[in-house]
């Protein structure tokens, strides 16, 4: 009696353990979306693979595209009851031990295809009662909850078959370069054969024991019927001929773009931790298509141009202005994961880029775009402001001087608009790198890189929206959680009338300025060349309603090119000519440009210590010899004096205004928001190389449609200030 008590105690025991041991049990659908620690998968917005790093299954197979003799290899290898047994086989079990006692070692495995797939998605591989014992209920619960197809579709895919090969899709590809439903029964046979020592059965590693187990595989098909006896003799007939492959999607063939979104925006989106267990999969925002054509385009500017114009790299970023979705990001000529992306990491001078900011401001502020401005000599706090050409142009419109990039112009546009208005619309746009208030900000002397300088001008191709450039819209977990997804609101940078005006100008410097070479046929074009120093830098930012693209070309030394920002203009249209093939046509909004326009934010005008003012037909070489800065000053004071002057209309201060937030309508006044209740603290003459305008084109000439680049004047290091 006292030994039935004692027994029936240890049952009452064993099964609350039983009990307890089910009610952890993980749900048996996880499986369904499951995969490995420590792989990713990197897809494109088609859903198209971009790159699979770690245990990943390459080519995830429905079990209907896998071959029904495929299907019956496993079946006849690992668990040729598969159809009969609940999770369990507890016949195979006692045919295993008796074996395996009879031989004096594991000769035989009992392991259901069931148990395979529990240890692989939910216990791993740890040999312990407390795991067997959960690896048999929870293989119980998932033949309750699941099919038998759903089970085998998940193992098939999921079975390690050595060399990098996570299922049998992996493994036709790896070791017979052939996509699953073109392997011939031998080879299949191969294949099953690998599942239960897949290092020891390689035909890579050991080609003679691989086809001792194939034929055993061959055999046990033979026994349950599958295959015929002749088909047996012609399979082991048949010797193995293997055309290995390296596993697919390995290698990025995107690689800036696969490298940018590990290293600088996925570690912003999920936390250490997350990418240390990994299992993830990261859905992007890239167009596949767009992405070749831009990579095509960089390697062919490089090709083509390089060699004359003596630049060796070149970068391009294209991004859909009204989401802040990357669409292509090539960040050189060189398709190499890791390497240098001059597209994101580069820090360099944007030249006459920056001058978009300088007008989107002034504008904004409430200034027309036909306000005219002496374009003469000009030096300012003992800093000279240079253009390309030493003769200047007189008064232009602020239009005008845009489209021709003129310097000096750029310069007093900058002293109206205030260095903090200008530097706080550009971040408002979307520029992050550090920005210094000096003059020769008008004229693009601080770092920025390509990634934020298309994004800014992407802002005006959303009428004044801007949205943060981002490269991955949700990331999922290993068992099929969304843990991330892009949620990014747009926010008005720029009120729309400015946005909309300053899009206006743009345009005027594709029809009938520096950016002739970007022109497309039948689309209108918005954007700005930029040249630096010693055409150290070559850039454009262009755009139409529904994309923005950035063009640099240059030297990773910093070593002078011999080319012109017209080749950047022409690459870009290279490559835009390629990404808007079946595109709508959408115009841009109608600029209001009528005289009671209002101001949307205030202008902190400038009020220099000195200014000197020449005349318009004064070359910018200095005239003055040994004349003192006392001269120069007197001059200066003395074209000022004369009321009538072009000169004494620009310096004359406005009348003051209170500050203004943004906005997009608001009832007219006469008088812009343009001028500052007191001035702001003078600069300190900058350090940095100052950029010259191109040469004045012709008035309003037809865009320029030829391959060859168009020459552009040299955008030069200015004299010491005297």
């Amino acid at each position: 009696m006292a030994a039935l008590a004692g027994a029936g105690g240890f049952g009452v025991v064993a099964l609350d353990t039983v009990r307890q041991l089910q009610s952890g049990l993980p749900e048996p659908e996880d499986a369904l979306t499951y995969t490995r620690d420590g792989s990713m998968t990197i897809k494109a917005s088609d859903g198209s693979v971009l790159q699979q790093l770690g245990p990943a299954t390459r080519e995830s197979l429905a079990l209907d595209q896998i071959p029904s003799a495929m299907v019956e290899a496993f079946i006849a290898a690992e668990d040729k009851n598969f159809y009969e047994h609940s999770g369990v086989d507890y016949r195979a079990i006692a045919r295993a031990t008796l074996a395996n006692l009879s031989a004096g070692e594991v000769v035989e495995g009992a392991s259901t295809i069931t148990q395979q797939v529990t240890r692989i998605v939910f216990l791993g591989q740890e040999r312990t009662l407390d795991r067997k014992l959960r690896e048999a209920l929870m293989a119980h619960k998932m033949e309750r909850e699941l099919t038998k197809e759903q089970i085998l579709e998940r193992y098939l895919n999921l079975v390690y078959l050595g060399s990098g090969a996570y299922g049998v899709g992996d493994a036709a590809w790896i070791y017979f370069s052939k996509p699953v439903d073109q392997l011939a029964l031998p080879e299949m046979a191969m294949i099953a054969g690998l599942a239960p020592a897949p290092s020891e059965y390689s035909p890579l590693v050991n080609p003679d024991l691989a086809k001792e187990r194939r034929d055993i595989v061959l055999e046990r098909m033979a026994e349950a019927g599958f295959i015929t006896a002749a088909e047996l003799a012609d399979a082991k007939a048949t010797p193995i001929e293997l055309k290995p492959s390296q596993p697919r999607n390995l290698i990025s063939q995107t690689p800036h773009f696969t490298s940018y979104i590990l290293q600088q925006e996925l570690p912003k989106r999920v936390s250490p931790e997350v990418l240390e267990v990994g299992g993830l999969t990261v859905e992007t925002t890239l167009n596949l298509k767009w992405q070749q054509a831009a990579q095509d385009t960089v390697a062919k500017a490089v090709e083509r141009y390089g060699r004359g114009q003596r630049f060796s790299e070149a970068a391009v970023v294209s991004i859909d202005p009204r989401t802040g979705e990357i669409k292509a990001l090539v960040g050189g000529k060189d398709l190499v994961a890791g390497q240098f992306n001059r597209a994101t990491q580069a820090q360099r001078q944007p030249g006459s880029t920056f001058k978009a900011f300088v007008y989107t401001t002034a504008i904004a502020a409430g200034l027309s775009p036909y306000k005219s401005y002496l374009d003469s000599k000009f030096i300012v706090d003992g800093y000279e402001v240079k253009n390309y050409s030493p003769k200047h142009s007189g008064n232009l419109s602020m239009r005008d001087a845009l489209a021709r990039s003129i310097n000096v112009i750029a310069v007093k546009v900058l002293l109206d608009a205030g260095f903090n208005p200008v530097m706080e619309t550009a971040k408002r746009m979307g520029i992050e790198s550090k920005l210094i208030p000096a003059y020769s900000l008008a004229l693009g002397t601080l770092e920025v890189n390509l990634l934020e300088l298309t994004s800014a001008y992407g802002t005006l191709a959303a009428q004044g929206k801007h949205v943060e450039p981002h490269g991955i819209t949700r990331i999922i977990d290993r068992f099929g959680n969304v843990i991330y997804e892009a949620k990014f609101t747009p926010e008005q940078a720029v009120d729309t009338d400015s946005a909309n005006i300053m899009t206006w100008m743009l345009r005027g410097v594709v029809n009938g300025g520096t950016g002739g070479n970007a022109a497309l046929r039948g689309r209108p074009v918005a954007g700005k060349t930029g040249t630096t120093d010693a055409k150290r830098d070559l850039w454009f930012i262009g755009y139409i309603p529904q994309l923005v693209t950035g063009v640099w070309l240059g030297n990773d030394n910093n070593r002078p090119t011999a080319g012109a920002s017209s080749t950047a203009a022409l690459v870009w249209r290279n490559y835009m000519a390629q990404a808007t093939e079946g595109m709508p046509v959408e115009s841009f909004p109608q600029p209001n440009l009528r005289g009671d326009r209002r101001g949307s934010i205030k202008a902190e005008r400038i009020r220099p210590r000195k200014m000197y003012i020449g005349k318009t037909g004064e070359g910018s070489d200095p005239e003055e010899g040994s004349s003192s800065r006392t001269r120069r000053s007197s001059e200066a004071a003395e074209q000022q004096r004369s009321p009538s002057s072009p000169a004494a209309r620009e310096a004359a201060p406005a009348t003051p205004a209170e500050p203004r937030k943004i906005r997009n309508s608001e009832s007219p006044r006469s008088t812009p928001a343009s001028t500052p209740d007191e001035p702001s603290p003078r600069p300190q003459v900058p350090d940095a190389p100052v950029e010259s305008a191109p040469r004045s084109p012709e008035s309003r000439p037809e865009p320029v449609r030829v391959e060859r680049p168009r020459p552009e004047p040299v955008e030069a290091r200015p004299e010491p200030p005297p």
